[in-house]
């Protein structure tokens, strides 16, 4: 019933979120005599906001159409390499009518960044891919709203996660291939692989794992905690509801996204209120450039999808109650998962320094896990002064974090592992 309350409050705000755009608009608008109005830009700044607080946010698109790369401006396509029920691999391909531009190309590593299943769309992570882009080849997992996914095509599980990622890894190919994962895939990613070695398959080059919940014993944050305090029955029973009949994924059983909105506002609201009125006041001074940076910000911290409630009921209890990873009872189609196995592929892990979300060891906790990984083949990365989201977005995830992938990427790609002398270390690299 709650998610048909929500439906019905969503439709009842549209006719004035609309209203409130045309009418900030029309206080804007120089030829208008409302205009000239005392007062007016302050009119118009609160009838955007009105406006922003009360629109529908559809999921964002990546947007990347030209990068810069190897000294060259090269136009960027969006494919679909894999369509799944439930996920898309999609490969941002590179094009250049430069002949040394497309042969420089043509021998960059291929990336497969395994985006986070936790709320939003994988948009997010487009700061991440642009800049990657630069010295990649880049694929990336697009998950889809589940709430759009038709019933007919079942329910989606932890299990059926790791399945996804192996098949994207074999349809790419492993051999020169480097996995990054970013929060929350790191644990199905590192479940992938693993199982990948014990049944003697290939496995990527390397697996670079950036703030997740590899062990979310260590160093508790407010999301460890709710998740150890409340029983699977409580919720089961609190946040589980069926997606209404106006969606083609009618009857399936969700984790919605206005409730992990909802969640993320609640994390820190009053951040989100000063942001909020900051933006206000840009609108009445004029500041567009930083105006229009909030409006990106929200635009896509706004929009979030439904999760399958079978995979969330199963990370909630795999991941952090039964921390079934680090203790070694974690099991995939019947099969163990036995880090232990990955001999390979090299491993970077990194840690934000403020990380609120996955707390400090949580992630480097996958160096004790990958023991028949060599030590020469590990190491770890903390960025000072980051938070979540700064390990991969932002200045500080391109100009310290970057530099250490693309280094330890090049560092294990193919024959260079063995040719190529190892680069100095960055100011806060750790061996593991």
């Amino acid at each position: 019933m709650l998610y048909q309350l929500h439906e019905f409050q969503k439709a009842l705000l549209q006719p004035m979120s609309s209203w409130a755009r045309a009418a900030s608009e029309a206080f804007i608008n120089a030829s208008n005599p409302a205009s000239k109005v005392p007062g007016s830009e302050r009119l118009a700044a609160s009838y955007e906001l009105l406006h922003r607080l009360g629109k529908d946010y559809k999921k964002p698109e990546f947007g990347i159409r030209s990068v810069q790369a190897h000294g060259r401006e090269v136009a960027i396509h969006e494919r679909t390499i894999v369509a799944k029920p439930f996920c898309n691999l999609i490969r941002f391909k590179r094009f250049s009518d430069d002949l040394d531009a497309i042969k420089k190309l043509k021998g960059d590593p291929a990336v497969l960044v395994v985006a986070p299943l936790s709320g939003h769309h994988s948009t997010l992570l487009r700061d991440t891919v642009r800049t990657l882009l630069q010295d990649h080849k880049v694929y990336i997992t697009d998950w889809i709203d589940a709430r759009i996914v038709p019933a007919e095509d079942g329910s989606f599980s932890l299990d059926d996660y790791v399945h996804y990622i192996q098949d994207f890894i074999r349809a790419i190919g492993a051999d020169d291939l480097h996995v990054i994962s970013v929060c929350q895939p790191t644990v199905p990613t590192l479940g992938a692989i693993s199982l990948m070695a014990s049944a003697g398959e290939k496995t990527p080059a390397s697996m670079i794992m950036m703030g997740g919940p590899i062990d979310a014993r260590k160093s508790p944050t407010a999301v460890n905690n709710l998740a150890d305090q409340k029983s699977y029955d409580w919720f089961e029973s609190h946040v589980i509801y069926k997606v209404p009949p106006s969606y083609p994924g009618a009857g399936r059983k969700v984790y919605p996204g206005f409730l992990q909105h909802t969640g993320f506002i609640a994390m820190n609201p009053q951040n989100h209120m000063q942001s909020h009125w900051d933006f206000f006041q840009n609108l009445v001074r004029g500041d567009e450039q930083d105006a229009a940076s909030h409006i990106r910000f929200y635009d896509e911290y706004n929009a979030v999808l439904d999760m399958d409630a079978q995979y969330y009921l199963d990370t909630i209890k795999t991941v952090f109650q039964d921390y079934a990873l680090p203790n070694g009872t974690w099991a995939v189609s019947g099969d163990l998962v036995k880090p232990q196995d990955i001999k390979k592929t090299a491993l970077l892990t990194v840690e934000g320094e403020l990380d609120d979300i996955s707390g400090s060891g949580q992630t480097r906790a996958a160096h004790a896990l990958c023991a028949g990984i060599p030590k020469a083949d590990k190491d770890h990365y903390e960025v000072a002064g980051a938070g979540h989201y700064g390990i991969f977005s932002g200045r500080r995830w391109r100009e310290k974090v970057y530099p250490k992938i693309k280094s330890f990427i090049r560092e294990h790609q193919g024959v260079q592992k063995k040719t190529r002398a190892r680069p100095p270390k960055l100011e806060g690299s750790k061996s593991a």
